[in-house]
């Protein structure tokens, strides 16, 4: 199996699928025309990246099946494209999330105690401790999460040992105006003896932010959530709150975000923006990281080499499973529910032959095959093969499969 790594990748991943027998092209720097043309002139049944962007134009180079994202989101590739050509996107979910967590509580703490401006003063030469001594401190606020996904219940834990009182909006929760019940907190690994409250759920994103002195921003990107904190969601938010994103940049109005900063005196912290350079450096010149109270970091959430190393791991094990088994974890570009309408079981007895007979059958009443599965039973005499159809196949069909081949058992068809 031939896989092209183009993105920086950790030692023990790269040694990982070199263990595996895969014969893995590494090249980090790769990225537009030049990965297209690797892709091809290498034969990649796999393709591993980070940051790097995927396009249609590069599916369509080799024998691609796979791509692994060696993180949890996937916007910089073209799934739908990806889907067209029957390859799987695979991520690798919850692996950062720790890392993310730290991050999101280091920005919180940044923006309460002001850390760069007093590291920044310090560095000039000024002590000004009668400014800096004024902070509002952490303990008995609102900390307000948009989602509720493995990166927010990690920070849900540590906010709980800063006392922070905890509210939350969720995509499953929308509409709800609650408190998590101790079963649904345990499900989700956020139960805990020792926080000061239970957590509220919050009906919207705008009413989370009205109840919220920092709301922190932890969704996915996709057509439903992009400028989901909008000026709406902003101007809900209380004068001097905090704003923190550290999940995309594109979930949120920059433009309505500088001017509640320049107005309302709301501070953010921000790791990631709608416009970033395409490689690991180059010139940056959003005007928002240059207004007082709002500090930036350059996209480095999952940069820990803790969630690396995880991220790795996580990537071998997808390879692997696809290597060995045909199958894929954590894809994210497969049907959610079947689009069949009707299934037809086949009983038959373990003989060459037969399923080709009811397919060439399916076939000629174009009737298109959408998922088919045949199980052995012990001794391997005999088999059941359910297959779904994307319409029934009438009395006639059946009994024309039936007669067509002797060693058929049984037909059913149910409607799904």
């Amino acid at each position: 199996m031939k896989v092209v790594v183009a993105d920086t990748f950790e030692k023990s991943g790269l040694d990982g699928l070199r263990a595996l027998g895969c014969d893995v092209m590494y090249a980090p720097e790769l990225e537009g025309a030049a990965l297209t043309d690797a892709l091809g002139r290498h034969g990649a049944d796999a393709l591993v990246v980070r940051s790097t962007a995927v396009r249609a134009d590069m599916l369509e180079a080799g024998p691609l099946a796979l791509i692994v994202r060696a993180g949890a989101g996937f916007n910089t590739i073209d799934v739908p494209a990806a889907s067209r050509r029957g390859v799987y996107v695979a991520t690798c979910p919850g692996r950062n999330a720790i890392a993310v967590a730290e991050l999101t509580l280091g920005l919180i703490l940044a923006l309460d105690r002001r850390i760069p401006d007093n590291v920044a003063a310090l560095r000039a030469g000024r002590w000004n401790k009668k400014e800096f001594s004024r902070a509002r401190g952490l303990a008995g606020s609102t900390l307000g999460l948009l989602g509720l996904g493995s990166i927010a219940r990690e920070v849900i834990r540590r906010a709980v040992s800063f006392e922070l009182r905890v509210a939350v909006w969720s995509r499953r929760f929308d509409g709800e105006a609650r408190l998590l019940t101790t079963a649904e907190a345990a499900e989700l690994g956020v139960g805990d003896a020792h926080a000061a409250s239970p957590i509220a759920l919050a009906p919207s994103a705008e009413i989370l932010a009205s109840r919220s002195d920092i709301l922190s921003v932890h969704l996915a990107l996709t057509p439903d959530t992009k400028g989901i904190v909008d000026g709406r969601v902003i101007g809900a938010l209380r004068s001097g709150a905090c704003l923190v994103n550290t999940s995309r940049g594109e979930l949120v109005d920059h433009e309505a975000l500088a001017e509640a900063v320049a107005s309302r005196g709301i501070r953010a912290g921000l790791d990631v923006f709608a416009h970033e350079p395409g490689g690991s450096t180059g010139e940056f010149n959003d005007p928002i990281v240059s207004l007082a109270g709002v500090y930036g970091t350059h996209h480095i959430g999952a940069s820990t080499d803790q969630a690396q190393e995880a991220i790795a791991a996580e990537t071998v094990k997808i390879v692997r499973a696809y290597k060995e088994t045909g199958k894929v974890p954590n894809v994210v570009n497969l049907c959610a529910r079947t689009p069949a309408t009707h299934r037809l079981i086949v009983r038959h007895l373990d003989r060459p032959g037969v399923l080709a007979h009811v397919f060439d059958c399916l076939r000629e009443r174009q009737i298109n095959v959408q998922e088919t599965e045949n199980i052995v039973f012990a001794g391997a005499e005999a088999a059941i093969a359910r297959i779904n159809l994307d319409r029934a196949p009438d009395q006639v069909l059946l009994a024309h499969i039936r007669s067509g081949n002797a060693d058929i058992i049984d037909l059913q068809v149910l409607a799904l």
